[in-house]
């Protein structure tokens, strides 16, 4: 007779799949909650401990990890001193081994777990078991997924009680990628415990990554290069976990450039509207209405906002889908906290507005989401960074003679942060439209020289850099930079400070009467 053990955290489908292989005429195994869930279905089913002579011990940590078990799993079914072993200590082959484990992360995420608790739900004998079965996916199919289930109980009652070896090698790299996956995330909260105690280094020696695939996506940044997008498990309001409620599938430019849009309109707390175009802001603004912002972040850069991403940190709500239609603006993807359903049937108006993507994010996403490592993948090996969120604000100290007005010191923070989310080199210019209203009048984004960054910034607000108050990512190292601000009529400006040439870069601002503020912190974005 073959055989298949069942020991399944999530019960999905199980009692079905479990009652199609007792019909294939599979003897089954099973533990616990789900040999309980089968007897209760009337599902034939043997208790592991049953069959192994040993009983659970130690609530439950010890069951499964027992030799009738693992050289069930492991025995090769072509070695004649496998089969002998066998034969001799009375181990049966498992040919069908159907697991998934504890709720681990899940768990962590509860309110008020104790630690205890946490570690009582690291599994062992399940990975232990899917392991053995991958290993040996030979002779033995290995299914961690419940979404499986359907496909292997065709494909068994097609070949007669066995699977083909391409399944049978699907099936194995899932189960490892499965066990690595947990593992990864057990990983990750040792870790964490640990960066809290005295004098542990920030990043460890090792770290370990996992992603669940969301979808395959149409392809890469070209047409030539795959792509998919993944996601890293977490339940709360974030892209990986968006709703998209119009539109064509999404791509793998929209994803990008809606996560550098969402990133900029999170930093505000007043109501902001971010247009984002090959993930550089092309305008950006606060107002007391999102319809407002929108209207302002579009006379930055309307050219460039074509086709681009809106995002917004409220609502998107119906006032500001009309304002966008109206515009004429074809937008190719829409994100925000929340979506009002008459906003997405408004959209429907415009001839490309069936075309827009509409992602509602179900909330705000919380700092822990915001505020994760950031890694990047170089030749042979990755960069991980902290996100730019520095620990300590700014320290802001005038540096001319002149301080910046009330008026002018609020239009420098918010060009200031809109600055943190452009390439480098970047320029931000920006001014204020009174009654708290904010906005961007011209960017110029990743340049090789700060100089040419200013060139295209002043370009882009024509007259309106006039009394407007300029950004720099970073400090100018000429004072060429911050004169084609000052002679296209800025202001005030903004930078880290720090140049060699402060001193040259302190006099032309003052020759200009410009007022100037360093903040000592930088924000490349390469």
């Amino acid at each position: 007779m073959r055989r298949a053990l069942l020991s399944v955290t999530d019960k999905t489908g199980v009692v079905e799949f479990a009652r199609g292989l007792a019909e294939l005429g599979f003897g089954l195994l099973s533990t616990g909650g789900t040999r309980g869930a089968l007897a209760e279905a009337a599902v034939p089913v043997t208790e592991v401990a049953d069959y192994t002579g040993f009983p659970e011990l130690m609530d439950g940590r010890l069951k499964t990890l027992h030799p009738k078990v693992h050289g069930g799993l492991l025995a090769r079914r072509d070695d004649p001193r496998h089969l002998a072993a066998m034969a001799e200590h009375g181990i049966d082959a498992i040919d069908v081994l159907v697991v998934n484990l504890y709720r681990f992360r899940e768990t962590v995420r509860r309110p008020g777990i104790s630690r205890q608790e946490i570690v009582e739900n690291i599994d062992i004998g399940g990975p232990a078991m899917i392991r053995s079965a991958a290993k040996n996916h030979h002779s033995v199919a290995v299914v961690v997924d419940p979404g499986d289930y359907r496909e292997v109980l065709r494909a068994l009652r097609e070949h007669r009680g066995h699977l083909p070896q391409e399944q049978l090698r699907r099936l194995a790299a899932k189960a490892f990628a499965h066990t690595a996956a947990y593992d990864a995330a057990i990983a990750q909260w040792f870790d964490c415990e640990r960066r809290a105690l005295p004098g542990e280094p920030y990043f460890p020696p090792r770290v370990a990554f996992a992603g669940e695939k969301l979808q395959d996506l149409r392809y890469g940044e070209n047409p030539h290069q795959h792509a998919a997008f993944y996601g890293i498990g977490e339940p709360s309001p974030s892209l990986a976990a968006a709703r998209q409620l119009g539109g064509k599938e999404l791509s793998y430019n929209n994803i990008l450039d809606a996560d550098a849009a969402l990133a900029l309109a999170l930093e505000f707390a007043t109501p902001a509207v971010v247009l984002v175009k090959h993930n550089n802001p092309c305008g950006a603004a606060v107002a007391a209405t999102t319809t407002r912002a929108f209207e302002l972040a579009l006379q930055c850069d309307p050219v460039s906002a074509f086709g681009g991403i809106l995002a917004t940190n409220r609502t998107f709500d119906q006032a500001l889908a009309q304002a966008l239609v109206q515009s004429g603006t074809f937008t190719e993807v829409v994100v925000a906290p929340h979506v009002d359903p008459a906003a997405v049937e408004t959209l429907q108006q415009a001839k490309w507005g069936p075309n827009v993507r509409v992602l509602d994010l179900g909330g705000n996403p919380d700092l822990t989401m915001r505020h994760r490592f950031v890694a990047r993948q170089v030749s042979g090996g990755f960069l991980l960074q902290t996100a730019d969120f520095p620990a300590e604000a700014a320290r802001e100290r005038t540096m001319t003679k002149r301080a910046p007005s009330a008026t002018e010191h609020a239009a420098l923070r918010f060009a200031w942060l809109v600055g943190k989310h452009v390439k480098s080199n970047a320029i931000v210019l920006a001014r204020s439209a009174g009654e708290g209203e904010l906005h961007t009048v011209g960017i110029g984004a990743g340049q090789m020289s700060r100089v040419d960054a200013a060139k295209i910034a002043v370009d882009k607000a024509g007259e309106r850099a006039r009394g407007a108050v300029a950004a720099s990512d970073a400090f100018f190292p000429f004072a060429d930079g911050l004169l084609v601000c000052a002679r296209a009529g800025a202001t005030a400006a903004i930078q880290p400070g720090g140049s060699k040439r402060d001193d040259e870069v302190v006099a032309a601002a003052d020759q200009h009467d410009m007022a100037m503020v360093a903040t000592g912190q930088r924000h490349f974005r390469h």
